[in-house]
């Protein structure tokens, strides 16, 4: 019974995902109403172009981000059994930015480059995040979350200092793009980041039972048959992907790894298998309504979609710090 109410909850999330995107693309300053759509595309009526052109692609790869982003935060806070963590909060968001902004520094013109540097800018993160503050013991959380902290700030700095040396106007542009847009959303652009999110999205689907031995502890999962160290390389390298696929395509997007598990926790409880995949959909939602406000909100100027998730994100972060009192591991 239980697990049939949680069934009918991922279904009610995918219905919601479909409405929000249908909402999102029917939207803008151009309005097309939402059962218009499928006549104005058969005949080849005026909005077509931009439906084709502009909504499909920047409602698609929305929901492509936030769902990556969403994923890959409940597998990262399930590897460290902690609630307090997302790739945002652990650098690894920056990381992936300052992959990608050097990248463009150097080679402005092979844009297909972007995701694989954003990747492997995750990577590198992730490998010295794991140095200086080894997982294992019980306040691992607390201490991956604060180094986590430290390497994020680090990062925005030496962000900042590219953005200086770019300068004007491409500097602006570089600016707006790591506090989160989808704005430059096309095509090419879609395909190229699904190449990579999705393959790695479908294999994290798949960690559910891992990540519920692993809350029982790393000995009590070793007993369980779970390779504990193959888990958390592997798992850390489809998060690198993930996450590293996202920011490439919109920039940083805070707080939806973070907030989107806890959320769906409180929803359908704390098995993973349930988790993962609602958290994909939530997650992909609230990044597609997200986009929405931040393209219509001030129309005809676009506001940030990382600086509409930061500004949600912020204070309903900090009650969940108070809530876990600090409790890491």
């Amino acid at each position: 019974m239980i697990f049939g109410a949680r069934k009918r909850f991922v279904l009610i999330l995918a219905l919601l995902l479909a409405a929000s995107m249908l909402l999102a693309a029917s939207s803008g300053a151009y309005y097309i109403a939402p059962l218009e759509i499928p006549r104005v595309l058969q005949e080849g009526l005026e909005g077509a172009y931009v439906l084709l052109n502009i909504r499909f692609p920047r409602v698609l790869l929305a929901a492509l981000v936030g769902g990556s982003l969403a994923l890959c935060g409940a597998v990262l806070q399930g590897l460290l059994r902690t609630p307090l963590v997302e790739p945002g909060l652990l650098g690894l968001g920056g990381g992936a930015a300052l992959g990608a902004l050097l990248w463009l520094s150097f080679f402005p013109a092979l844009v297909w480059g972007l995701p694989a540097a954003a990747g492997l800018g995750v990577l590198l993160t992730l490998v010295l995040l794991l140095r200086l503050a080894p997982v294992g013991g019980e306040q691992s959380g607390v201490r991956v979350l604060l180094m986590g902290l430290l390497l994020s700030t680090f990062f925005s700095a030496l962000i900042g200092l590219l953005q200086f040396r770019v300068g004007d106007p491409q500097g602006r542009s570089l600016t707006f793009w790591t506090l989160g847009s989808f704005g430059g959303a096309n095509w090419e652009l879609l395909a190229l980041t699904a190449a990579l999110a999705l393959p790695s999205a479908v294999v994290m689907l798949r960690l559910g039972r891992a990540l519920n031995a692993l809350s029982l502890g790393e000995e009590e999962a070793f007993h369980l048959g779970i390779g504990v160290e193959a888990l958390k390389r592997h798992a850390l390298m489809l998060v690198a992907l993930g996450t590293g696929a996202a920011v490439a395509a919109a920039g940083n997007i805070a707080f939806v790894g973070l907030l989107v598990p806890w959320l769906v926790r409180l929803a359908v409880g704390a098995d993973h298998r349930m988790v993962l995949p609602s958290a994909w959909l939530l997650g992909a939602s609230l990044t597609v309504l997200a986009d929405l406000l931040a393209r219509t909100a001030l129309s005809p100027a676009e506001l940030p979609v990382g600086t509409l998730t930061t500004l949600a994100g912020g204070p309903l972060f900090l009650f969940l710090l108070l809530k876990e009192g600090w409790r890491g591991g």
